[in-house]
């Protein structure tokens, strides 16, 4: 049992303002574990709203989704954990509603405001950038003592890869084209590579495609070729089975229709875009040549699952994917690094 009475975290507390904050440790509830930090990572949502771009969410936010750590005391109802076991994060879900019952746990009711669910104490959001955090046991899935705590905390934005894959219902042998080669790009085609498919991954950012080609993946640099006729070079003129995609742009969704074969093609809408990107497509196209076109967001229970599985068993290589890390006192350096144009995540690290 942990004798701390206190933790440190990092709160939003407006635009471009990140300060450290102090609370006391909650009293643990009987399906509660309370969780020895390792890294948080800073994603595209957190340094949104630190730059104003997202105006959904609220102040002050005790920001952090993607973290890490040890197991430290549990709840007397807790199930399937030891004290000491290093644990990834997945999402709250109650395990008893309509949905949760359907391996929906994405869809709980329980999660209603969601990152805009206010504490006793007054923040929003689920403390995640803190030395020490409590969740629901529900809500973990275990690692290797061993791992890299920064690279640990991706079970979570992995497993959202693992349920697009899933609702693409790829097979072993497919070829697939993933458009962007940002961290969630290299991601999906990690997880695809992972699943026996054939990756190419498309992206014009110098340091992007360095990265890609260093985990293995067969990369195409828009700059120097046209993505439309690499993927046609390279399945003879087919097309390829799938194409995912990791950017929210309007010609990237214009690059997708060119580049699935004319029958059975599915696109994977990955990625949203602000503003929104257009789709021209009409019906009929769709219609004739019997085509998908898939919607993806979020990730259920079985998919965290998916995700630590490939992490412990090392089937995807997370190692280039941690831009930099910061102690907790530097947060607010944390954030001016993730928000540079072609960062991958920054982690924020605990001793």
């Amino acid at each position: 049992m942990s004798e701390r009475k206190t933790t440190r975290f990092a709160v939003l507390e407006a635009e471009r303002v990140v300060k450290v904050h102090e609370r006391e440790i909650p009293a643990l509830k009987a399906d509660e574990v309370l969780i020895k930090n390792g890294a948080c990572n800073i994603c595209t949502t957190d340094y949104g709203q630190y730059t104003g771009a997202r105006k959904n969410l609220m102040f002050p936010m005790a920001w952090g989704h993607e973290f890490a750590g040890t197991v430290v005391d549990m709840g007397s109802d807790v199930k399937g954990f030891e004290v000491g076991e290093m644990v990834g994060i997945g999402y709250d879900n109650c395990g008893e509603c309509e949905f949760c019952k359907k391996g929906l746990t994405s869809e709980c009711v329980t999660l209603g405001a969601g990152r805009n669910k206010l504490s006793p104490d007054g923040y929003h959001g689920g403390f995640g950038c803190s030395e020490y955090v409590i969740k629901p046991y529900r809500s973990l899935f275990k690692l290797n003592q061993t791992m890299d705590p920064s690279e640990a905390a991706f079970v979570e934005p992995v497993g959202t890869v693992c349920q697009g894959i899933r609702k693409l219902r790829v097979q072993q042998g497919e070829k697939i084209v993933v458009i962007g080669a940002g961290t969630m790009g290299v991601l999906n085609a990690l997880v695809a590579k992972a699943e026996g498919c054939e990756v190419m991954i498309t992206e014009m950012m110098d340091k992007k495609i360095e990265v890609a080609k260093e985990l293995g993946l067969n990369v195409v640099d828009v700059k120097e070729k046209d993505p439309v006729e690499a993927v046609k070079n390279w399945t003879d003129g087919r097309g390829v089975d799938a194409v995912i995609l990791a950017v929210g742009v309007t010609a990237a969704n214009d690059q997708a229709l060119e580049m699935i074969k004319r029958l059975h093609g599915r696109i994977l809408m990955f990625a949203a875009g602000y503003p929104a990107p257009e789709l021209h497509v009409d019906s009929n196209l769709i219609h004739y040549r019997k085509m998908e076109l898939i919607g993806t967001f979020s990730a259920d229970k079985c998919d965290f699952e998916r995700a630590a599985e490939l992490m412990r068993e090392k089937k995807i290589d997370l190692s280039k994917l941690v831009e930099a890390r910061y102690k907790l006192d530097d947060v607010k350096q944390a954030f001016e690094a993730a928000i540079v144009p072609g960062a991958y995540r920054v982690s924020v690290v605990f001793d």
